[in-house]
């Protein structure tokens, strides 16, 4: 109980910390109120607590079923594989949850030895909370870890970067078209004492809303950006300089730039309103893959997909697995082996709303799925 009432304590004092730097230095961006909320080292979702399974405030793919994980544990095999088997690579997992998805690409990977004596896993974790619990996950890992608090501290070399649920949970910027200008949302205190979203002057024009200009926004739109995305694809592009790389990135999100509000909060596995409790509920955003995908062309990586999700799987050979792993369960547990893979690949669960794109650099040839006569992968 007084662990409990230790993190409401925080939490509150969260909210009082950002009134009180509203109240000295004006309303914050949603960018700076997201990242807040999410990483303030006492209180923050993510810092702070465990947000991900059952008692926290949402779950992923690699904890509904064992199959997500292994089919990308066979996926970076095939990478591997593709630039030419080198006796070094390094997997990094950006955002490693729990660590169940890499626990899951290690299990597939133990039928590999030239891979696994190979390999190095990098988990590229900004969180203490996090990564302790994937230290414990992966405690007996037959190959070497290392933690990073971000993606410029991975070793350079060979790169294969895997990223499942990354990209929503980086901080966005909301612009609203107002006339022939841009303004930007902001949380301010209102004048009962809580947050509120407000407008600020007029914006100037900068590299990540170039586009917005050139279209037909009505009256009142939203446009979202992601400054972190953006910073991210020019770090991928400076290493893509250096060695061969290539990245994976499964997330929600829509294939078609539009104008709308997609910040959103999740608590105990229902939405709540992003304003209510700063870092007692888990902030996100969709991802916007049209422009994930211009703007990694133009830093010179080359981009695959995205495809949905559930033809991703369904492509390295997610049935074929499915049906291995019932015939050796019992009867009791097939229904939810059938069930929590039909999640991830069903239009009206997982299957469509979240979406795969692959990154490589120029000298790979094209990954699975996305070759013209694509490998499945499944064992």
């Amino acid at each position: 109980m007084r662990a409990v009432r230790q993190v409401e304590t925080e939490n509150a004092s969260l909210a009082a910390k950002l009134k009180a730097r509203i109240a000295a230095d004006g309303p914050l961006s949603i960018e700076a109120y997201m990242k807040a909320c999410l990483l303030d080292e006492r209180a923050g979702a993510y810092a702070s607590r465990q947000p991900i399974g059952g008692k926290g405030d949402f779950i992923t793919a690699p904890e509904i079923s064992q199959i997500f994980g292994e089919l990308l544990g066979l996926w970076a095999i095939a990478i591997w594989q593709s630039m030419g088997e080198p006796r070094s690579v390094i997997v990094a997992e950006l955002g490693p949850g729990r660590g169940t998805l890499i626990a899951d690409a290690l299990r597939a990977w133990r039928a590999w030895p030239q891979f696994v004596e190979s390999v190095a896993v990098a988990l590229v974790e900004a969180s203490p909370v996090m990564a302790e619990a994937q230290r414990q996950t992966l405690h007996d890992a037959p190959a070497p870890l290392r933690w990073c608090a971000r993606l410029d501290e991975v070793p350079e070399g060979r790169l294969i970067l895997l990223a499942n649920e990354f990209i929503d949970a980086l901080p966005i910027r909301q612009l609203v078209r107002r006339g022939n200008s841009w303004r930007e949302r902001l949380v301010a205190n209102d004048d009962k004492g809580c947050f509120a979203f407000v407008e600020g002057e007029a914006v100037a024009l900068e590299d990540q809303v170039q586009a917005a200009w050139g279209r037909d926004a009505p009256e009142g739109a939203i446009l979202e950006t992601r400054p972190e995305a953006n910073r991210l694809l020019c770090e991928l592009a400076h290493r893509a300089t250096r060695a061969p790389l290539a990245a994976l990135f499964i997330d929600y999100g829509h294939d078609e730039t539009g104008f709308s509000d997609t910040l959103q909060a999740v608590r105990g596995h229902r939405f709540a309103d992003p304003l209510a409790a700063p870092g007692e509920a888990d902030l996100s955003a969709h991802v916007d893959f049209a422009d994930l995908k211009t703007r990694a062309e133009a830093v010179g990586l080359k981009v695959y997909g995205p495809l949905p999700q559930g033809e991703f799987l369904l492509k390295l050979g997610l049935g074929q697995r499915r049906e291995r792993l019932l015939e050796r369960t019992t009867s009791a547990q097939k229904a939810a082996i059938a069930s929590a893979a039909a999640r991830l690949v069903d239009p009206q669960q997982m299957g469509v709303l979240f979406k795969v794109l692959a990154l490589t650099s120029a000298g790979l040839v094209p990954p699975p799925p996305f070759a013209p006569e694509h490998l499945t992968l499944s064992s």
